[in-house]
């Protein structure tokens, strides 16, 4: 309230300096021009009195301004005659017309197409808004210097993923053509290329991508990204026991633990195939609860177990604030947050490793693939 109470004096002021002069009487330009040449007369005088000038020049000095005198008399006349003045009272209520119905009209027009009651924008869209611009203005700085350096590869390794993120999926798949083209090929640079071509066909494996992901199987056959995709490609083919057969052999090998194995079983169960039961993982040798700690929490109620379970969890995240470089980290903390039911939290977890890991293509990738497998949005 008191924020609009100041808005409405100021305008009221500004209102105030723009009317308050049409409310007064114009002057009068003429009579000024006359009362000069009165005065100069009246010097002439005291200069001749006090002998300052001659008789002769005196009198041509008279002669002079009083023939200007005449005609600024003879001007100011004639304008006085020309000029339809209206009376000040109808240009002061003209001016209380406008004072009043000027904020009156103002006020009716937003409440009418405008919206007051919309609430404020909350503070993460804001600075949601203000990172992406600050991103942007980082991706346009990149494309400057690459436009000047069109030979720096790991400029465009950086601004590839970058890309991807940004949905900008054409551009990422020409960064990866251009990596390809400057250092050479590996599988793991064309399985990029293959992922961004896909990503920029919605979801559709292309000739063009397929190609990518068998260059790359040439060259590693244990790719496991290049590998996945190889199933996607036959899926859509109509080749769906060419698929199954692809991600069964890739659980088969796979480590335990690998962060992608829950979407290959997605990706099985879609095509109607049961996925194999995957190897347990090992339980991590650290950080995390020592026997005494298992043996206390055998012995806690369920609220205790509960909140000591939280606390660890809040003690993983806090570590991170500090050491935002640790990928396994990152990973037991979305995955504590997903067995906890807490989604929102894990979304926010996931967007700042992903922030962390930016400039780091292998671990943002590495990331990448546990927000997903893990079926986390975002």
């Amino acid at each position: 309230m008191t924020l609009w109470f100041v808005f409405a004096l100021m305008t009221a002021a500004a209102m105030f300096a723009v009317l308050w002069p049409l409310s007064r009487r114009g002057p009068d330009d003429g009579g000024s021009d006359v009362a000069v040449y009165r005065d100069q007369l009246d010097e002439i005088g005291r200069d001749r009195a006090a002998g300052l000038i001659g008789v002769a020049e005196a009198e041509a000095a008279y002669v002079e301004v009083s023939r200007r005198l005449i005609a600024a008399a003879d001007a100011a006349e004639t304008a006085m005659a020309g000029r339809i003045e209206p009376p000040v009272w109808r240009r002061r209520a003209a001016v209380v017309v406008a004072f009043l119905l000027l904020p009156a009209g103002a006020t009716a027009l937003y409440l009418t197409i405008g919206s007051p009651q919309l609430p404020g924008e909350r503070l993460a869209s804001r600075e949601r808004v203000a990172q992406n611009s600050s991103i942007a203005n980082l991706v346009t700085q990149a494309e400057a210097h690459l436009e000047r350096n069109p030979g720096d590869a790991r400029g465009y390794e950086v601004l590839a993923p970058i890309y991807l993120r940004m949905g900008r999926f054409a551009d990422a798949a020409n960064a990866r053509r251009r990596i390809l083209a400057i250092s050479g090929e590996t599988a793991e640079r064309q399985t990029d290329l293959g992922e961004a071509l896909t990503a920029a066909n919605n979801g559709i494996v292309t000739d063009e991508a397929k190609a990518a992901f068998e260059r790359a199987l040439v060259l590693d056959a244990e790719d496991v990204r290049a590998r996945f995709f190889t199933g996607i490609a036959a899926e859509q083919d109509g080749q769906r026991d060419r698929a199954a057969a692809i991600w069964r052999g890739m659980l088969e090998k796979a480590p335990p633990g690998a962060p992608w194995i829950q979407t290959i079983q997605q990706s099985m169960a879609r095509i109607g195939v049961t996925p194999p039961v995957a190897a347990t993982p090992p339980v991590a040798a650290a950080p995390g609860p020592s026997a005494d700690d298992v043996k206390a929490s055998a012995e806690m109620s369920e609220a205790d177990r509960d909140q000591m379970i939280r606390g660890m969890v809040a003690r993983l995240a806090d570590r991170l604030k500090e050491n935002s470089d640790d990928i396994e980290g990152w990973q037991r903390l979305l995955r504590a947050y997903m067995v906890m039911g807490e989604r929102d939290k894990a979304t926010a977890a996931a967007a700042d490793a992903r922030r962390a890991f930016a400039s780091d293509p292998d671990k943002l990738r590495r990331i990448d693939g546990a927000i997903k497998s893990m079926g986390i949005d975002g």
